[in-house]
């Protein structure tokens, strides 16, 4: 059986105190979920270490947005996957699409970042997605089929045996759209059969999360389909009730 992960994305929100709250909250209600869920909150930079103290040995799992694609040295305003490793970090997401958008980041910028955070024992959580314009021309697979050949086509099957994939519809995040649970299955099922052409048999063991405006009212229906593995979550992740309700919805 493939894990069951929900993830929270808190992307720039919540300053230190706000965000250990959240954690704290998160953390007392975690039992809720029972233990066959595993929970990732992925909080800003700026108090990842505190999150990491306030959720040892809680069963919550802490990861970090992003990190360079350098090991060290002149990169101002960088952080590197060693930092965050040194912090108690286990988890990074990696490709997400405000990173492809807004910052221009590319596969070959994300081959870097994804070796960076192998050599120091972060597991990525690689994100995929199409735009609405992508998905309306029809083009939709090919864009995601070069998303996942063009990175994790290069991994060893060892460090894809770490790996999780998050596929997020980019007309669907942030937006209150959100994918129907056939569009999702249809997807993850294209996905899972894209890793299986590089990778055999070991992409049946692939978490491959949802992320597209997935809610509490929403997730029991996605997780339901047999190539939805959990989610990766954006607004609904900011509060404790939410997040651990799309915990409890497998």
């Amino acid at each position: 059986m493939r894990r069951k992960i929900v993830a929270g994305n808190w992307k720039m929100n919540t300053l230190p105190a706000e965000g250990l709250e959240l954690a704290r909250a998160i953390v007392a209600k975690r039992r809720e979920t029972g233990p066959s869920v595993e929970l990732i909150v992925c909080p800003p930079f700026t108090y990842l270490s505190e999150v990491v103290k306030a959720t040892r040995g809680e069963g919550v799992a802490v990861g970090a947005q992003n990190c360079a694609a350098e090991e060290k040295g002149a990169y101002t305003g960088e952080v590197s996957a060693a930092m965050l490793a040194a912090l108690g970090v286990e988890y990074v997401i990696l490709g997400h699409s405000e990173r492809r958008e807004y910052y221009g980041e590319t596969s070959d910028t994300l081959n870097r970042k994804l070796a960076m955070a192998y050599a120091n024992r972060l597991v990525p959580i690689y994100c995929v997605g199409e735009k609405l314009e992508e998905r309306e021309s029809g083009r939709h697979f090919d864009v995601v089929g070069a998303q996942l050949r063009e990175v994790v086509y290069n991994l060893s099957p060892e460090q894809f045996s770490s790996l999780i994939v998050a596929y997020e519809p980019v007309w669907a995040i942030g937006t209150g759209k959100t994918a129907t649970s056939e569009q999702a299955q249809e997807m993850h099922a294209y996905i899972r059969r894209t890793l299986a052409e590089k990778f055999g048999a070991a992409a049946e063991h692939t978490p491959i999360l949802y992320g597209g405006s997935c809610k509490p009212s929403n997730a029991q229906e996605l997780f339901a389909k047999p190539d939805v593995d959990g989610g990766l979550i954006g607004g609904a992740a900011l509060e404790a009730d939410s997040f651990i309700g799309i915990g409890k919805s497998f």
